[in-house]
């Protein structure tokens, strides 16, 4: 679940974007940055080479607002394709408390973003985290350069269960970026539904009750989050996109 710092009230959630090569996840965290108050963000670091835009990770703290009393900080971070194809995307999913898959819906990338789901599933087993119970969003991008149809061949041919949540998106027009984080939060904080009960520092984050999941040696099974939770994180979240929005319009 998210660092509970109970001194400062405060709740702090790691959200790694995960995906193949020019996928969209700098591209998402960018838009997120430009699109965000200065005084609600970060500095944007990123660390370029000459095969992908992004060498290692990408970091951006935002503040969105207040969860039930707490402060609630996010760092949002990407696992460029070529660093998750060498096997080291597990220093970057370390204590992630969410992962957003950033599927290229390009035909040509079916073969790597079926390599990208199995690879992220190893990642997170070698943690010892089970990837089924790790709050999770799935973004199919690039529908402006395929279309609606080529996004669904995409998901058929990648079958992922309607029961895990899934965002259309066009990463560089900015459709769906906002929308993602909003949906990938929304799972983090479904695992602490009163922080003042929460246990200090940071605890393996588990989705309550179970869900479908895109890897295929999960069991899968329905989500159940308690109204009240869902109303409370809606309300906090919708509070804080909209800002955001407002001060990019």
């Amino acid at each position: 679940m998210p660092y509970v710092d109970h001194a400062r009230k405060e709740l702090r959630l790691k959200v790694v974007y995960y995906g193949v090569g020019f996928g969209g996840k700098t591209t998402n965290l960018e838009h997120l940055h430009t699109n965000t108050p200065p005084d609600r963000r970060g500095r944007l670091i990123a660390l370029n080479n000459a095969t992908e835009r992004t060498l290692f990770f990408d970091l951006l703290p935002v503040d969105i607002g207040r969860y039930k009393d707490y402060e609630v900080r996010v760092h949002l971070c990407t696992v460029p394709g070529q660093i998750a194809q060498a096997g080291l995307g597990q220093a970057v999913l370390r204590h992630a408390d969410g992962v957003v898959l950033v599927i290229d819906c390009q035909p040509e990338r079916e073969s790597d973003n079926q390599r990208a789901i199995v690879q992220l599933a190893s990642d997170l087993r070698s943690l010892g985290q089970d990837p089924a119970q790790l709050p999770t969003v799935v973004q199919w991008n690039k529908r402006d350069q395929v279309g609606t149809d080529g996004v669904a061949r995409m998901r058929a041919a990648l079958q992922i269960p309607n029961g895990v949540v899934q965002i259309i998106s066009s990463a560089k027009r900015g459709e769906g970026v906002f929308e993602t984080l909003k949906a990938v939060l929304k799972e983090c904080l479904s695992v602490i539904s009163q922080p003042t009960h929460a246990p200090p520092g940071h605890s393996p984050s588990i989705i309550p009750g179970h869900r479908a999941s895109m890897y295929p040696d999960a069991v899968p099974g329905g989500t159940a989050i308690n109204d009240a939770i869902n109303d409370a994180i809606n309300d906090a979240i919708n509070d804080a996109i909209n800002d955001h929005r407002s001060a990019g319009a």
